[in-house]
């Protein structure tokens, strides 16, 4: 296994820091949490669970550690914007007044 290789792994456990993956039975490498997405990641738990398999990226390979990317192989694209119009006024307000009296009554009872 060298750096630049595509491997299909198992995480096995997930710290704050990073997810615990296992490769061919064998070998054990960790994502750390820089790797797992180009944003913020506030908790591994949102992109990542115990028993997934994934498909990862070898980033580093020491003597018995090997460094592993989840965002390299796993991009997801962002959504394209779209655009709005503002309109001012109470012209929604007046349609939409009736159903959330009526939703409220029927709540209420």
């Amino acid at each position: 296994m060298k750096q630049g290789d595509i491997v299909k792994g198992r995480i096995t456990n997930i710290k704050p820091y990073g997810a615990f993956v296992k490769i061919n039975d064998e070998i054990d490498g960790l994502i750390h949490i820089s790797e797992i997405s180009d944003g913020y990641v506030r908790s591994i738990e949102d992109y990542l669970s115990v028993g997934e398999e994934v498909t990862l990226e070898v980033i580093k390979v020491e003597e018995t550690k090997i460094s592993l990317s989840y965002k390299s192989q796993n991009k997801k694209r962002r959504k394209k914007t779209e655009s709005t119009e503002v309109v001012t006024g109470f012209k929604p307000f007046e349609t939409q007044l009736p159903a959330w009296i009526e939703k409220y009554q029927k709540n209420k009872k």
